[in-house]
């Protein structure tokens, strides 16, 4: 079963565990002493970061190292691209409201 980015950055635990690959590859012993998740747990997660795209493992020597990959990521600012200008012009609006809220404020104490 695949799931989707928002399906699988919707655990906390999976969210932790991206945040501690944010600086870059992580064994598992150190994902599991930052996270502070137990092993078993962080093993099930990573395998499920990594059949959603969002985590990569590379063997070296008897170690897996696993790091953060970057498309998973660009698809999400893609798709939230197409929110951003609903959000500026909510808050042009609230910026120029709130302007106009302080001149008004200043015009009274002036009085």
């Amino acid at each position: 079963m695949r799931l989707d980015a928002f399906q699988t950055l919707a655990d906390p635990t999976r969210r932790r565990i991206v945040e501690t690959l944010l600086p870059g590859e992580r064994q598992v012993n150190d994902i599991v002493e930052q996270a502070g998740i137990h092993q078993s747990g962080v093993s099930r997660h990573l395998r499920i970061l990594q059949e959603s795209g969002f985590v990569s493992v590379r063997p070296d020597g008897q170690r897996r190292l696993y790091s953060l990959r970057p498309e998973p990521f660009r698809e999400l600012e893609e798709w939230l691209a197409q929110y951003h200008a609903l959000w500026e012009a909510r808050l042009d609006r609230f910026g120029a409201a709130l302007e106009q809220h302080q001149k008004k404020k200043r015009g009274h104490t002036h009085e």
